[in-house]
C-alpha cells in the first residue's frame, strides 16, 4: 500500500528533524545528521506516512507503558494499520527501536503537536486509535490510561474532548450520549445540535482523508461516526 512503500528509506530525502529524525537516522545508519534534528517534519510528500510512522512510535511507547508487551497489542498494531506481510520488517524495526531507546513519547508527542497544528480532529484520531491498541488485550491498564491522556493534552485535547472520547469507546448500551457529543443535560437541543453537527464534519472520513489519514486506518473514524450518530439520535428522544 502507499503509505507502506519505502517507509524509512522514502523518508531520509526529506528535512525530518526532531526526535522523529533521530530515530529513523539511527535505523539507516547515521546517514541523517543531527544537524537537522531540530526541525519538525517540512516538505513532506506523504502526509500520510506521517501519520502513519506516529502511530507506529506512539503505539511501540505505549506496548511498554505497563511493563509489559503483550502480543494481542502487536496483532493490534498490524491489524489496525493494516500493515502487509512484506513490510512488516521495516516497520518491526521502526516498532521495535522506538520500544527500546530511552526518549519517552513526550517528544514524538509534542512533534506531532506541530505538524499537525490546527487539525485537532487529526489529533483526537491518535488518540482514538492508541485506544483501540490499548484495549486489544481486554483491559486498559492505569498507566496506559494516564499516557493516552497526557498525549491528548499535549496535543491539545481538553478534558471535555478526552471524555468525549473515552465514552466513544463504550458500547452503545453503556455510553452517555451528551459527554460523546462534549454537552450537558440542560443544554438546549439546538445547543446539542450545533455540536453534533460539528463533531460529525470533523470525523467524517473524507475530510480526515483530505487531511492526511490513511485510509487504512479509518474504521475507527467511522466508527467514531456512529457513536455520534446515534448519541444524537438517543438526545433527541430523551429531549422530545
Amino acid at each position: 500500500m502507499a503509505i507502506w512503500g519505502s517507509l524509512i528509506g522514502g523518508m531520509i530525502g526529506f528535512s525530518l528533524g526532531g526526535p522523529f529524525g533521530m530515530l529513523l537516522g539511527s535505523l539507516i545508519g547515521g546517514k541523517m545528521s543531527r544537524s537537522r534534528s531540530g526541525g519538525g517534519f517540512r516538505s513532506f510528500a506523504q502526509p500520510q506516512q506521517i501519520f502513519a510512522l506516529s502511530l507506529i512510535v506512539l503505539s511501540a511507547k505505549l506496548s511498554k507503558v505497563d511493563g509489559q508487551v503483550s502480543r494481542e497489542e502487536l496483532i493490534a498494531v498490524k491489524d489496525k494499520l493494516k500493515i502487509p506481510d512484506s513490510e512488516l520488517d521495516q516497520v518491526g524495526k521502526i516498532f521495535n527501536k522506538a520500544k527500546e531507546e530511552s526518549t519517552g513519547y513526550e517528544p514524538y508527542a509534542r512533534q506531532i503537536a506541530e505538524v499537525y497544528k490546527g487539525n485537532l480532529n487529526i489529533l483526537e484520531e491518535v488518540i482514538n486509535t492508541l485506544f483501540y491498541i490499548a484495549e486489544s488485550d481486554g483491559h486498559v491498564s492505569e498507566k496506559e490510561l494516564e499516557m493516552i491522556e497526557d498525549i491528548a493534552r499535549i496535543f491539545g485535547l481538553n478534558n471535555i474532548q478526552i471524555n468525549g472520547i473515552k465514552e466513544s469507546r463504550k458500547s452503545s448500551d453503556k455510553l452517555n450520549p451528551y459527554i460523546v457529543l462534549e454537552s450537558k443535560p440542560d443544554d438546549s437541543l439546538d445547543t446539542i445540535r450545533k455540536r453534533y453537527l460539528k463533531l460529525s464534519k470533523e470525523h467524517h472520513p473524507d475530510l480526515l482523508m483530505s487531511k492526511g489519514v490513511p485510509q487504512e486506518v479509518l474504521d475507527e473514524s467511522k466508527a467514531k461516526m456512529r457513536v455520534v450518530n446515534s448519541a444524537w439520535s438517543q438526545i433527541q428522544k430523551l429531549k422530545n
